[in-house]
């Protein structure tokens, strides 16, 4: 099983051009399924069936885990049982018709635009790190990009003549993503006043670095965040995506088109965004006002 999952995993790498954070969640997942295989005695892709996978399914419902968590790690089983049968480990894959579990999808916490502009006006001072986070806050919100985007965004894909980011997200796909005025300033003065202290004078390709003078990782952005979220007396459960599901949010609420958003978020499926059109209660009033004839 486990040379099967190698196996499977340099596919992943090699001809799928996956991300390392998404091989990483395969890793863990099929890890995890194979170790309790292996307990009972499976030890290899052909000995799986069908129930093998559901009571794998039901054992991890047992534990509490969230609906969308058991979903994912079915994909990831599937998945790979679809590579062992194209491979001919397996006559065929064993779960191929396991039905993934069904749930409400939760609506995405978003910030209040004034929420947002609280937080972004936390970081106050002269202080180098100080001005690198107000770069990288206004950059989350500015553009929508995934954290692991920013920490690895090199200073030459800041584009801030033309106002744009070159993204490289999911499966190494690039996109362009526009920069509001006020993400440029903050990066103009981060990369005028921080950075080559940060630096230290070597020559380093990532735009946002660490005290050490290192590329940032997502958990020093993630502890920032919270930090300033409880500075501003913010909710505790902000994160950086937090400011990604804001930022799509107040597109759509001001207007913007779906089709728009999607590409700025690099979203494969138009599904992933409709998420993101949800309104509050009080817009839906006031457009039922504007435009029912009998309102």
């Amino acid at each position: 099983m486990d040379k099967a999952i190698l196996a499977f995993l340099n596919h992943l790498v090699v001809e799928c051009g996956l991300a390392d954070n998404t091989i990483a969640a395969y890793r863990n997942d099929l890890s995890r399924f194979a170790d309790e295989c292996a307990s009972m005695g499976i030890t290899s892709p052909a000995r799986v069936t069908p129930t093998r996978v559901v009571d794998h399914l039901m054992g991890l419902r047992e534990r509490a885990l969230a609906v969308a968590s058991i979903a994912r790690k079915l994909a990831a089983i599937r998945t790979f049982l679809r590579f062992c049968a194209a491979e001919g480990l397996v006559p065929e894959n064993p779960a191929a018709r396991v039905e993934a579990p069904r749930g409400w999808r939760r609506l995405p916490r978003v910030l209040s635009s004034a929420q947002v502009e609280q937080l972004l006006e936390v970081p106050i001072g002269e202080d180098v790190l100080l001005v690198r986070d107000r770069a990288i806050l206004e950059v989350l919100y500015a553009t929508g990009a995934r954290v692991s985007e920013v920490v690895h965004l090199p200073t030459e894909d800041a584009r801030l003549d033309a106002g744009y980011l070159r993204c490289r997200g999911k499966g190494g796909k690039e996109r362009i993503v526009p920069l509001g005025s006020r993400a440029v300033a903050r990066i103009r003065d981060y990369l005028a006043r921080s950075r080559p202290a940060l630096a230290g004078g070597r020559a380093l390709a990532n735009l946002f670095l660490s005290r050490a003078g290192r590329p940032l990782t997502r958990d020093a952005v993630w502890r920032l965040i919270k930090k300033y979220c409880a500075q501003a007396g913010l909710p505790s459960e902000v994160s950086p995506h937090t400011l990604r599901h804001s930022f799509a949010t107040h597109l759509l609420e001001n207007g913007a088109d779906l089709r728009a958003v999607q590409e700025m978020l690099g979203h494969a499926s138009i599904k992933t965004t409709q998420v993101y059109t949800h309104v509050d209660r009080a817009r839906l009033k006031a457009v039922h006002a504007q435009f029912h004839p009998r309102a």
